[in-house]
């Protein structure tokens, strides 16, 4: 999740203001970028369990990973709430990117803006290595994986950054399982931009259908408390009881006139967590933006909505995809690398290519959104085998890589051996010919080689 930052303090003076914010996000095409953000869980290499925020723990990566910068390896800088490092911001070399811990200590990089996927490959490499260098000293490993198979919810952590106490608060209201969520799960997003309202709607559109075909080929997390736990994507199955005001795939997105100001009018009435005034963070769960707006709040008398407040607040908007200034594609479990580069291979090859794009568009239009909201409670159970159209979603997924596949080649972004970027979708190609997705590779691992002690995971994933 976000880091904490500067407030922009820009009063905000009616609704069309935050209209204009996010119609400003549209960028030409020459400009479009791919941000790829993934997180991981880590562990002690000696007894597998979580590491506190200290001693010798988090904190110690954050701050390993700083002294890095001392001999031209780094160029990171902490990002402190109430004294205490909770994330890193860029300080020479990294390209805009940050690394944020989420409630339990997962490690998440939130990559720079790439021009093409080999260079979020290179980006990749060079933070599991930074990684590698802060954390083996310590005794830790980091591995993504979508679920903590081992840890119970009351063994994970919870990391000193203001967010979370009040996230921790109001969470257990809205949904049984939202500290898990926040505690015991890892996802890999992929951002990209729009070039106008009608761009940012047809790929939100194509990209919220398609979601619950991606949690089915990402599936990843099949392991709970160490045995099996009947899903292959228990961290999707989670999202289905966290909070329904701001998660999942509202029907408003496919309406005919949606667009940014509908987007805004519903934001508006989405409960809010907390603002941040005097250095710290005023706990405001519950309230809607709209009546902070328009009415003012009993707990801040006085106080005006300012742009940083809305910006902040689309941060605790967790639909499968996210609209800000870009997209974000969220309905992924973490997984090995070269998983994590398909995933952000397979969304650019849908979204970044016209012909590919209106491929995806009428593939998704052959059936009502309905049909794939119904996909996401059963997908995380039967992943690719789910009912689909009288075959599988294995076969809506085939479709999908295909074109994805094509509109990679059409981009004719190539490496310096003269591969393009669909070379990052091998991996996804082989599930979607019958290949097992992760979480049944895992499965398979546990019962023929493991001998059910699920335990060994962690090596096997480590990054």
């Amino acid at each position: 999740m976000s880091n904490p930052g500067e407030v922009d303090t820009t009063p905000i003076s009616d609704r069309r203001q935050l209209i204009a914010w996010l119609e400003a996000g549209a960028k030409p095409r020459e400009h479009w970028r791919i941000g790829t953000e993934h997180e991981k869980f880590g562990f002690y290499l000696d007894d597998l369990t979580p590491p506190p925020y200290a001693p010798g723990g988090i904190r110690a990566v954050l701050e390993g990973l700083i002294a890095q910068g001392t001999d031209g390896q780094g160029g990171w800088a902490p990002i402190l709430d109430r004294g205490q490092p909770i994330g890193l911001r860029d300080a020479g070399g990294h390209d805009g990117a940050s690394i944020s811990l989420e409630p339990g200590g997962q490690l998440e990089l939130s990559g720079g803006l790439c021009r093409d996927l080999h260079a979020t490959a290179r980006e990749m490499a060079q933070h599991f290595a930074e990684v590698h260098r802060a954390a083996d000293p310590l005794g830790l490993g980091f591995a993504p994986l979508g679920f903590h198979p081992l840890a119970t919810r009351e063994a994970m952590p919870w990391m000193p950054k203001s967010r979370y106490a009040i996230m921790r608060r109001y969470m257990p209201r809205r949904g049984a399982l939202g500290l898990d969520m926040m505690l015991r799960t890892c996802t890999v997003q992929v951002n990209l931009d729009y070039a106008s309202e009608a761009d940012m709607v047809r790929k939100l559109r194509v990209a919220l259908a398609l979601q619950p075909v991606a949690t089915a080929l990402f599936a990843n997390s099949p392991f709970t408390e160490g045995r099996p736990n009947g899903f292959l994507s228990y961290r999707a199955h989670v999202w289905t009881d966290t909070d329904p005001d701001r998660s999942g795939m509202p029907g408003l997105f496919f309406e005919p006139d949606f667009g940014f100001e509908r987007y805004v009018d519903w934001v508006l009435d989405v409960p809010m967590y907390f603002i941040q005034r005097g250095g710290g963070l005023v706990d405001l769960a519950g309230h809607s933006f709209r009546e902070f707006l328009e009415r003012g709040l009993p707990e801040q008398p006085g106080e005006q909505a300012v742009l940083g407040d809305f910006t902040d607040h689309l941060t605790t908007v967790f639909t499968d995809v996210r609209i800000k200034r870009f997209l974000e594609m969220r309905g992924a479990d973490a997984g090995a690398p070269a998983m994590m580069l398909a995933q952000s291979a397979l969304w650019v090859g849908l979204l970044y290519d016209d012909a590919a794009l209106a491929a995806a568009h009428a593939l998704v239009r052959a059936h009502p959104w309905q049909e794939f909201a119904a996909l996401r409670p059963i997908v995380p159970r039967r992943g690719l085998a789910a009912p689909w159209a009288g075959g599988t979603v294995r076969d809506l997924a085939r479709e999908m890589v295909a074109i994805a596949a094509q509109g990679l080649s059409a981009r004719a972004c190539r490496d310096e051996n003269g591969r393009d970027e669909s070379m990052f979708l091998a991996p996804l190609q082989e599930i979607a010919a019958g290949g097992p997705s992760p979480a049944e590779f895992w499965l398979q691992r546990a019962e023929r080689v493991w001998h059910g002690d699920i335990a060994r995971i962690f090596p096997e994933a480590r990054i």
